[in-house]
């Protein structure tokens, strides 16, 4: 894929995008605007004009009035601009009025038809887009949008990792998932990425901790939400914080280098223990997927169903237990032992649809 600077985010860290949710008024779009302008360091302002709200009848946003408000913004405060699109429309009113970044949101990006909609508005046409992760934690999908907009010319692109939708009650609003973000950055190594913490958390408490972790995580930026009146927000009104608030946030932020001169030399040898432990996990896994077939012999010759849920239950509520000794998570300990778990599942079905083939192939004879 080709990639150019997305605008400073790779001379700049982090870079900073701030501003309401959603444009309400005028009035209320200027005083954040002038209050972020006068920190000094925020590189784009945000605002959503057109909102894709779960129902109708929620504030929707004030539509394209509000590019005319933003217009305004660039003009007396000098700060660049960017807002939401979801379709072609979206895309031609927003370049009408100058708009210097765009972003395709959670929603849109989970529909292929609708990313490419916006692709083909934006044949030809030099700017940057950054582009959310889409609703369901799905890399394929999110990959996907980049590719689209890529393969029409558009070559500044930044993802933005605002979390996943799920059914589990959680702390946050989005779980993170990070290990989908750092896949992102393994496979596209030049594509900035921009962190969500308003989106992930959902809540004002938990900000400063979400953006300090997608800094140590080395994320390019963050785009937060900066409202004058945040508990008079007409949309998301929990996670938005005030302009005085967002300082403090970002002036507490620890930025950390990637590496230093020495940075290799001292943890080589860590690595290299790392590395000869990850052998053992893999040589033991291997161990117990050949008793987990073994077994799987044993149910096939016994007429047993494959999964045992008491003894499932009895694996993981023991594994929790010893992990927590350990200082291991209950969350990591879970995934882990569900995807050994799965694996071991999937070896038994395999013994069980081998015996099966054979009979219907002695059948046939």
């Amino acid at each position: 894929m080709e990639l150019k600077p997305f605008l400073e985010v790779q001379k700049k860290r982090p870079f900073l995008i701030a501003g309401p949710c959603s444009a309400e008024t005028e009035g209320q779009v200027m005083s954040i605007a002038r209050d972020l302008a006068a920190q000094g360091n925020v590189d784009l302002f945000r605002s959503g004009i057109w909102k894709p709200r779960t129902r109708p009848g929620m504030f929707e946003g004030v539509g394209s009035e509000g590019l005319r408000w933003l217009k305004r913004v660039k003009e007396e405060t000098g700060l660049r601009t960017t807002v939401e699109v979801a379709n072609a429309h979206h895309v031609y009113e927003a370049l009408k009025f100058g708009v210097d970044v765009l972003w395709i949101g959670a929603r849109t990006t989970v529909n292929p038809f609708s990313v490419q909609e916006i692709a083909d508005a934006l044949r030809g046409v030099d700017i940057p887009v950054m582009i959310k992760n889409p609703i369901n934690p799905d890399l394929e999908l999110w990959l996907g949008a980049f590719e689209r907009l890529n393969k029409v010319g558009i070559t500044r692109l930044a993802a933005i990792h605002r979390g996943f939708s799920s059914a589990a009650k959680t702390q946050y609003r989005n779980v993170p998932h990070w290990e989908i973000a750092i896949e992102l950055m393994r496979r596209l190594p030049n594509l900035p990425i921009i962190g969500d913490n308003s989106h992930i958390c959902g809540n004002r408490h938990m900000l400063e901790e979400v953006a300090q972790e997608m800094m140590d995580l080395n994320f390019d930026g963050l785009i937060t939400e900066v409202h004058c009146n945040p508990d008079e927000a007409w949309s998301d009104a929990k996670q938005q914080i005030t302009p005085d608030r967002y300082q403090e946030l970002i002036g507490n932020l620890v930025l950390r280098a990637e590496k230093d001169a020495g940075f290799l030399n001292s943890i080589e040898a860590l690595r290299v223990q790392i590395d000869q432990i990850d052998n053992e996990l893999l040589n033991l896994l291997g161990k117990r997927m050949g008793f987990a077939s073994e077994i799987g012999e044993y149910k096939k010759r016994n007429n047993i169903a494959i999964l045992q849920t008491g003894r499932w239950n009895e694996i993981l509520n023991s594994a929790v237990q010893k992990g927590r000794q350990r200082g291991l998570s209950d969350e990591f300990v879970i995934q882990l032992l569900t995807a050994i778990h799965q694996e071991s599942i999937r070896r038994q079905t395999l013994v069980m649809n081998e015996h099966e083939a054979t009979e219907a192939a002695m059948a046939a004879k």
